[in-house]
C-alpha cells in the first residue's frame, strides 16, 4: 500500500511545488513508483513536468466535479505520473459546496491507486480552504516546506490547528511527515537562526537535508523539467536526491 503525502503550507512562495516536482523525480530515480496530483489552480506542478496545462484533459477538476475517470486523467512522464490541474480548479471550491461528503472527493478519486504507487504526492494551493481540506482528508501524512526567511513560522500555527481538527473529525490517521527547510543560505545568520527556530518548534520532525537557494532550481520549471533532468549535478539536484533518500530511510525505519 503506497503512502499519500500532502505538501502543504498556506504561505505562497515557500517551495511547495519545487519540492513536489523534484522530490518526486528523485524518488523515481531510486526506483519508486510515484504519482503526483496537482491540486493547485496555478497548475505549476503540471507544467513543471512538461505537461501542457491548457490542453491536458481530463484534469483533476473534471474528476472531482464532473465525475471523469481518474485513470484517464493520469499523464505518464519520464519523471513521474501526473494528474494535471488547470485554472478551472479555482472555481471548484464553490461547486463542491453542494456535493455530499465533499471533503472526501479527492480521497475517493485517489484511493484506487494506492496499491499501484509507492508514493502519491498532492501539491496543495497556498490557502487553507476546501481544496486543502480535501488533500488533508486524502493524505496519510503532511509535508510542510518552510522557507528560511523572516516570516517563516507565520501561519504555521493555523496550519497545525487545521491538521488537528482534521485528525479529530475527518481523518484520524493523518500525521506530520516532516518539515523541509527551503531557500536556505548558509552564508547568512538569518537562515541559520530560522533553521534553529523551526527545529525547536518541530522537534524530531525537521529533515536533516536542507534545500539551498539555487539558480538551477529556479530555472528548471521554465524548461518543463525537474532540476535533476535540467542540471544533474547542481546543488539543487543533490539536495532533493538527499531528501528522497532520507524520506525512504525514514519510511523503512521501524515504528517506535
Amino acid at each position: 500500500m503506497g503512502k499519500t503525502i500532502a505538501i502543504v503550507n498556506q504561505k505562497g512562495g515557500v517551495g511547495k511545488t519545487t519540492t513536489c516536482v523534484n522530490l518526486a523525480a528523485a524518488l523515481k530515480e531510486l526506483g519508486q513508483r510515484v504519482l503526483i496530483c496537482d491540486f493547485d489552480p496555478q497548475a505549476n506542478t503540471t507544467s513543471g513536468f512538461g505537461v501542457d496545462k491548457t490542453t491536458a484533459s481530463p484534469s483533476i477538476y473534471d474528476v472531482l466535479i464532473d465525475g471523469a475517470d481518474c485513470r484517464k486523467a493520469i499523464v505518464p512522464t519520464q519523471w513521474a505520473d501526473v494528474i494535471p490541474a488547470n485554472k478551472a480548479l479555482a472555481g471548484a471550491t464553490v461547486e463542491m459546496i453542494g456535493i455530499d461528503h465533499r471533503e472526501y472527493l479527492l480521497k475517493n478519486a485517489l484511493e484506487p491507486f494506492r496499491e499501484e504507487y509507492d508514493y502519491i504526492f498532492i501539491d496543495c494551493p497556498p490557502s487553507l480552504e476546501l481544496l486543502t481540506l480535501n488533500a488533508l482528508c486524502a493524505a496519510d501524512t503532511v509535508m510542510v516546506p518552510v522557507q528560511c526567511e523572516y516570516y517563516a513560522l507565520e501561519g504555521l500555527s493555523d496550519l497545525l490547528s487545521t491538521i488537528r481538527i482534521v485528525k479529530r473529525s475527518l481523518n484520524q490517521a493523518i500525521d506530520l511527515e516532516g518539515v523541509v527547510l527551503t531557500m536556505y543560505d548558509g552564508r547568512t545568520n538569518l537562515s541559520m537562526q530560522v533553521a534553529e527556530e523551526v527545529k525547536r518548534h518541530f522537534p524530531g520532525k525537521v529533515y536533516a537535508t536542507v534545500i539551498p537557494r539555487n539558480v538551477r532550481l529556479s530555472e528548471a520549471p521554465s524548461h518543463g523539467k525537474p532540476v535533476t533532468a535540467y542540471d544533474n549535478l547542481s546543488r539543487g539536484s543533490e539536495a532533493y536526491r538527499a531528501l528522497a533518500g532520507e524520506l525512504l530511510e525514514k519510511s523503512a525505519a521501524p515504528v517506535g
